[in-house]
């Protein structure tokens, strides 16, 4: 680890963030009469907690960088430190460029203020002047999406409006570097999508500085990340590994915690018999008898409430359904494993020829899970249709089995070919589904399993 931070602080003028061997102490009192005490006679000496100590980071220019640990670790006061809103111990802190940040739930409000009067004050100490926030007001009001709550006070906000609010504010005043801790865990499913859009084109031109409990996040969003415990540096470097090494310390403490470390093998377990025949997950019934089940719930297509559009506007995308697929018919809830048609209709608006329409399903991080488009399979006899027409693509598949949360679906149609062609109407967050999984899944998607068999060789 020590020589991991020497190549770290040897960055240079590279750097957007310099945490060089940073501590913070909180001085501890049993009673507030001894802090009195202390501060005229010196008496009564304290106990000291150290939150962070000695903490050393190099961030890099245009890199995202996440910080992992549990409750406790320090993470949040080094974040507050890098921010400004609270002062190191010890150490040096130094960041290029302006820095704006989202910590923890209502941070920087005044609950007194109305949210546009927190606007412009949260704005104006992020470095806008008055003219400026005059000209992102309407934008920030758009992207926040609170509607006429704008003009109450702060503290008739429910904690995902605040956090809409708090969020629109950091997208409009330009940073260089952004932090942000947590905060995307609250609110809908929509403007998740919505911030991690932002994020993600933010990771192009600036640095980001993230806080999550939710390693696949961590992993996902981060080029590096440092791994806190107890205030110190326990890791640093690519954040894939940092994550793995820090989920097997968790997963260790677990298993000390609950005395699983010596674990002796059971009886061999008996063979299942194999159906090679079978089109359904052949653990769902066993799942089932425990009470562990996969549940799909499927929103119906909104088109005044789905997310951001774009395109040239000579096709619209009209519907967007999930069907069963051999009825047809509109499905409400899933247990996964199924047989489905995801359908997407749209309406030419001119005549046009190399038409192809497409899908892709996404996470709450906006990981693209999987999708298709009908190229391939039209490659040889080109679409095309004259302006009027109604054309429906449907798509066939086994849906997999999600681990719980929130997804979306976007769409769109275009011409050309897969290479070389023109958006005319891309949809994000067009269908939404959520799911409830206690089956144990691992990983991002789920695959029904048509067999598990275990084989023998007899011993020697």
């Amino acid at each position: 680890m020590s020589s991991d931070v020497a190549t770290l602080m040897d960055a240079g003028r590279d750097s957007a963030i310099r945490v060089e061997a940073v501590g913070k102490c909180y001085r501890m009192y049993r009673k507030p009469s001894e802090r009195l005490l202390h501060a005229l006679t010196g008496a009564a000496k304290p106990s000291e907690f150290w939150a962070l100590k000695g903490v050393s980071l190099d961030i890099r220019r245009g890199e995202t960088f996440g910080i992992v640990g549990r409750n406790g670790s320090g993470k949040s006061t080094l974040l507050q430190i890098v921010a400004g809103t609270l002062s190191q111990t010890e150490g040096q802190v130094s960041v290029a460029g302006r820095i704006a940040a989202l910590l923890e739930l209502g941070s920087g409000f005044n609950p007194d203020f109305t949210g546009r009067e927190n606007v412009y004050l949260n704005a104006t100490i992020l470095g806008l002047s008055r003219r400026e926030i005059d000209e992102r007001m309407q934008s920030i009001l758009d992207f926040a999406g609170i509607g006429d709550f704008i003009d109450q006070p702060v503290r008739s906000y429910s904690s995902g409006m605040s956090v809409r609010l708090a969020f629109a504010v950091i997208v409009h005043v330009d940073a260089d570097v952004l932090i942000v801790d947590e905060a995307l865990s609250v609110g809908d499913a929509f403007f998740s999508q919505k911030c991690m859009r932002f994020l993600r084109e933010f990771q192009r031109r600036g640095t980001l500085l993230f806080v999550s409990h939710d390693a696949a996040a961590v992993t996902n969003l981060c080029d590096r990340a440092v791994w806190l415990d107890k205030g110190t540096v326990q890791a640093i470097g690519d954040a894939k590994e940092v994550v793995e090494q820090y989920m097997a310390q968790q997963h260790a403490d677990s298993r000390n915690a609950e005395g699983r470390n010596n674990v002796k093998l059971g009886s061999p377990v008996p063979v299942a018999s194999l159906d090679r025949s079978m089109e359904r997950d052949i653990r769902a019934a066993e799942m089932a008898s425990i009470g562990a089940t996969t549940r799909y719930s499927i929103f119906q297509f909104d088109e005044a409430a789905v997310g951001s559009q774009f395109g040239t506007g000579l096709v619209s995308i009209k519907g967007v359904q999930l069907l069963a697929k051999d009825s047809g018919e509109p499905l409400q809830f899933l247990d996964g494993g199924e047989l489905v048609r995801l359908r997407i209709s749209c309406q030419l608006e001119s005549d046009l020829q190399g038409l192809i329409l497409g899908f892709y399903v996404k996470d709450r991080l906006g990981q693209r899970l999987f999708g298709d488009n009908t190229y391939f399979s039209y490659r040889h006899r080109p679409v095309e249709g004259r302006a009027g027409d109604v054309l429906h693509a449907d798509f066939v598949f086994r849906m997999p089995i999600m681990p719980s949360g929130s997804y979306m679906v976007d769409v769109a149609v275009a011409s050309g070919d897969q290479d070389d062609h023109t958006q005319h109407h891309w949809m994000h967050d067009a269908l939404e589904f959520r799911t409830t999984d206690t089956t144990m899944r691992h990983g991002l998607v789920g695959l029904p399993m048509l067999g598990v068999e275990l084989i023998w060789d007899a011993g020697q």
